[in-house]
Formats: C-alpha cells, sequence, structure tokens
C-alpha cells in the first residue's frame, strides 16, 4: 500500500507548481491573441516539448501501453511512425508552411489558417464543428486514463473525485493563461514524463534479467496467447499477426494507421508552429520534440508487451488475465505491484504530467474553435443581438474565449463519466479523434499547403465526405466502435449493416482514401475556384 501521505504531498506540490505556471502564462495573457497564440515568440525547446507532450498522453501510456501488452511488440511500429511522421515529415513540411501561411493571413487558429486559406467560411465553421463534435470524446479519453491512475494509487480515493481535482487544475491554468500557460506547464511536464520513463523501464529491464532475456521470455509465451486471439491471428507477443487477419486490422488499421498518419492533421499540434518566432525555432524543436517520442512511446509499448513476462513470472497469468480483462488497467496494475511507492507516486505524477499536457491543449482548441471560430459565424446571424456582432479584440475576446473553454470543458467531463468504465476506451477514443481528423481534415490541408492553384471546390467536397464517411462507417459499419455508440443496434437491430470483412475495417481505411479521391477529381474537373490564394508560403 502507497502511504498516504507521500502521495497528498507530491501532488499537492505538483499542483502548486502547475497553478504557479499558468499565473506566469496569465501575467503575459492580455489579449485574444495572446490566449490563442502565446504572442508568437516561444522558444524552440519549448515548442518541442510541447508538441511531444501535447501527443503523448495517457492515451499512449496507459491505453496504447495496453494495447501493447494484448497485442505485443507489432505496436511498436506506431513510435516508428510517430518519430518519421509525427516529427520530421510534421516540421520539416508541414510546420514551415503553417508558420508561414498563419503569419500571411493572421491566423489564430487551425479552423480559421483553412478557412482564410480558401476564403471560405464554410470550410472555417465545419471545420470547428468536427473538433468541436470528435476532440471532447478524446478528451474525455484523456480524463479517464489520469483519474484512473490517481483513483488506484491513492488511498481512499473515488475515481469521480479523482477526475474532477485533476480537470479542475487543468482548466484552471488554461483559462486564466491561455497558450502560453500550456506551453509552459507542457515544457516542465514533459521533462517529468522522460525522467519518469526513463526510470520505469530501467527497473523493469532490471527486474526481467535483461533486454535479451525479456524478449525471449516474451517470445516462450507464444502457447499462452488466449485461443481467441489466436483464432483472430495472433502469432504471439514478438511476431506479427497473419496478414489481412482479425488481429492484423486491430493492430494496424485500427492503431497504427489512425495515430501514425493522423497527427498530420491534429489541430491541437498545428497551432504549435504557429507560435514560433522564425523557422529556425522549428527546426531547433526537431531533435527535442523527436527524442521526447522515441523516449515514450518506444519506451512504453516494449514495457507493456514486457509486462506479460513479469506478471506470468509471479501471477501464472498473462497481462491481459491478471488485469481482470480490463485493458486500461494493465499498465497501472504492473506499475503499482513492481515498484517502490517512491517509483509508483513518481508514475502517478508522469501520467497527471502526460494527461494534463494533453487536455490543456484540447481545452485550449476547443474553446478558440468554440469561441474564436464558430462564433465568428453564428454572430452573424440575424436573431444575434446587434451589440454582440462586432470584432471582437482584447479583453473582449479574451473573455469569449475563455467562456467557450470551460463550456467544453464541461461536456468532456460529461462524457468521462458517462463512459468511464468502457473497455478499452482510451485507446478507442483516441485512435478514432486521430482518424476523424486525417479523413476530413488532410487531404486539404495538404492541397493548402502544397498546391500552387488549390481549388475551393476540391477542399470544400472533400471535407464533407472524409467526414460524413467517417462517421458513417463508425455509426454503422466498424463493428468494435459501433458497438460503443449502438446507433446501428437501435435502427438496424445489428452491430454493423455489413458483414466481415467490412465489419473490421477501421474507418479511417475507407474514409481516407474517399476524401483524397473526391479532392483529386473535383480539382481536376473545377475550372472556376483556383487561384493563386495567399496560402503560398511566403519566401
Amino acid at each position: 500500500m502507497v502511504d498516504a501521505a507521500l502521495v497528498w504531498g507530491a501532488t499537492i506540490v505538483y499542483a502548486v507548481i502547475m497553478i504557479y505556471l499558468g499565473y506566469l502564462g496569465w501575467k503575459k495573457t492580455k489579449s485574444g491573441e495572446d490566449y490563442l497564440l502565446a504572442g508568437k515568440n516561444v522558444k524552440s525547446w519549448i515548442i518541442g516539448l510541447s508538441y511531444g507532450s501535447t501527443f503523448i498522453s495517457t492515451s499512449a501510456i496507459v491505453g496504447f501501453g495496453g494495447y501493447a501488452a494484448v497485442y505485443g511488440m507489432g505496436i511498436i511500429w506506431l513510435a516508428a511512425l510517430n518519430i518519421l511522421v509525427g516529427v520530421l515529415v510534421a516540421f520539416v513540411f508541414f510546420g514551415k508552411r503553417v508558420r508561414q501561411i498563419g503569419q500571411r493571413l493572421k491566423c489564430q487558429t487551425f479552423p480559421e489558417l483553412l478557412g482564410k486559406s480558401y476564403n471560405s467560411e464554410f470550410i472555417r465553421w465545419f471545420v470547428a464543428l468536427v473538433i468541436l463534435i470528435g476532440m471532447p470524446l478524446y478528451a474525455a479519453a484523456v480524463l479517464i486514463g489520469g483519474a484512473y491512475f490517481m483513483s488506484i494509487t491513492i488511498p481512499g480515493l473515488a475515481f469521480s473525485y479523482a477526475l474532477l481535482i485533476f480537470a479542475f487544475i487543468t482548466l484552471a491554468y488554461v483559462i486564466t493563461g491561455g497558450l502560453r500557460a500550456v506551453m509552459y506547464t507542457d515544457a516542465l511536464q514533459g521533462l517529468l514524463m522522460i525522467v519518469g520513463m526513463i526510470v520505469i523501464l530501467a527497473i523493469t529491464i532490471t527486474t526481467l534479467g535483461g533486454v535479451e532475456s525479456a524478449n525471449q521470455q516474451l517470445t516462450d509465451l507464444a502457447p499462452q496467447i488466449p485461443q481467441a486471439l489466436r483464432d483472430q491471428g495472433m502469432n504471439g507477443w514478438t511476431a506479427f499477426p497473419s496478414f489481412l487477419s482479425e488481429n492484423w486490422f486491430s493492430v494496424v488499421a485500427t492503431i497504427i494507421l489512425p495515430v501514425g498518419i493522423g497527427v498530420l492533421a491534429q489541430p491541437q499540434l498545428a497551432v504549435r508552429f504557429m507560435t514560433a518566432k522564425n523557422a529556425k525555432t522549428l527546426n531547433r524543436a526537431i531533435p527535442v520534440g523527436g527524442i521526447f517520442l522515441v523516449l515514450m512511446t518506444g519506451f512504453i509499448f516494449t514495457i507493456g508487451a514486457w509486462s506479460n513476462v513479469y506478471f506470468w513470472n509471479n501471477f501464472g497469468q498473462i497481462s491481459f488475465l491478471a488485469a481482470g480483462k480490463d485493458v486500461n488497467a494493465i499498465i497501472p496494475l504492473y506499475i503499482n505491484t513492481s515498484m517502490d511507492q517512491t517509483i509508483v507516486v513518481m508514475f502517478m505524477l508522469t501520467l497527471l504530467a502526460a494527461a494534463m499536457s494533453t487536455l490543456s491543449s484540447l481545452f485550449h482548441v476547443m474553446g478558440s474553435s468554440a469561441g474564436y471560430d464558430l462564433w465568428a459565424t453564428v454572430k452573424k446571424f440575424s436573431f444575434i443581438p446587434q451589440k454582440w456582432r462586432g470584432e471582437e479584440t482584447g479583453k473582449r475576446s479574451l473573455r469569449i474565449n475563455r467562456y467557450a473553454t470551460i463550456l467544453m470543458f464541461i461536456i468532456s467531463l460529461a462524457i468521462a463519466l458517462a463512459i468511464q468504465r468502457s473497455d478499452g476506451v482510451i485507446a478507442i477514443a483516441t485512435a478514432m479523434f486521430f482518424g476523424v481528423c486525417a479523413s476530413a481534415f488532410l487531404p486539404l490541408f495538404v492541397h493548402t499547403l502544397f498546391a500552387k492553384k488549390p481549388s475551393k471546390s476540391a477542399a470544400q467536397i472533400s471535407l464533407t465526405v472524409g467526414t460524413l464517411v467517417w462517421f458513417f462507417w463508425t455509426l454503422f459499419v466498424f463493428t468494435k466502435d459501433a458497438v460503443v455508440f449502438g446507433l446501428s443496434k437501435a435502427l438496424f437491430g445489428t452491430d454493423s449493416i455489413l458483414s466481415k470483412p467490412w465489419s473490421i475495417i477501421d474507418p479511417i481505411v475507407i474514409a481516407l482514401p474517399m476524401s483524397t479521391m473526391a479532392l483529386i477529381i473535383v480539382y481536376y474537373l473545377d475550372r472556376k475556384s483556383k487561384t493563386e490564394i495567399t496560402a503560398t508560403p511566403a519566401k
């Protein structure tokens, strides 16, 4: 049992530091632009750590760590994609163009960037709407991951109270200090995550007798694969699933592809590029972000898979069974049973750091999408009083964004309380949001950044097709997601309106190619709305 005084003492110190950093951000946040883009002069190392810690949340540590325990080392490919796509491609090819376009068009948010690039209010409010529909589920998953470990670690702390405690701490520094406070706290949280993960991996390696011994023991556990997973094509924790099997689709199409590719179209990550003073700042941020992602994703996926060896050696069960068939419980259970109480507390703070760094960014993006982007369209309607239709500047803009952030916080918290015990919800909800962002935003985002004469019509059609197809496939075809929502069951009496293999194919596999094809076809048919828009980056 972890000493309660030690846990509460560490938690209080951590909370005070977070609030103090929020105060520092508040002192420098005097306008809507400060709140949204942190003054556009953030240091490179802060950008790198903020980008990495925003990307890596409890979804990666608890959710995907648990999935690595179930499906094995194959998920390491996601870590490789995170480095290649999430850092190198994102910073080198996307980041500089995003920063240049954002400065040229005076953009402060991801929806505004896409909307102004095409001179399309439709694109701006549609993108904001997709964010406001999809991101609360992702935020809820991050909330659950952080609160889950808190409730297990702190004696007598109920899950609902743990959820409220760390959610309100996060909200406090987001609404006061805006993006500057978010990035300040991200940097500290990122450093804490690095130290915590290195320590835990080192202890795991020592406990299992070294890297080679751990891998060999994990390979030798292949006969213990549950029959259900074996029937789905699983070959072992150190072997990749059989090609195109149900297990292969679970690992590749449901986890690796949506998160590995979807990172390029994440609004909360794209806005980091817009805070840089110049291109050199982004270049200097690359090694920081890259090293961070290697340490976090590569380490936790390895620890998750190796946890099977620990549980088998000490309890005679693989991780999934030892955790009561709860994927979300595997990593917390492993840490609590295998580590000294000081390390357990360190890991709890690591998880809180991971959760808060991502959650603060999500709250910030949802608040800006509602209070800045969507409001820009809504306030034009005739039923809105004339006194509210003016241009938001200074303190008024700041106030509206803060109110919107609080509203989205309440919605996310309500969803977290509603879905808290759903099996595997952390990783599933994360993959869903990354998938819808890739399907809806990625083709037109690439078109914005790299086409010499982008087509407004092609962008609008692609956005619409990608979004609608993704939601249709999620709600009515892909069984794993359709079961969660229950709409297909309610309307048609079945979890999926299509049989296998369609029912096991992730929505991104269908929606992303369709949105891409829609953009290409309309682009070549369109002869009116192509233009040398200001999306072309400045030299």
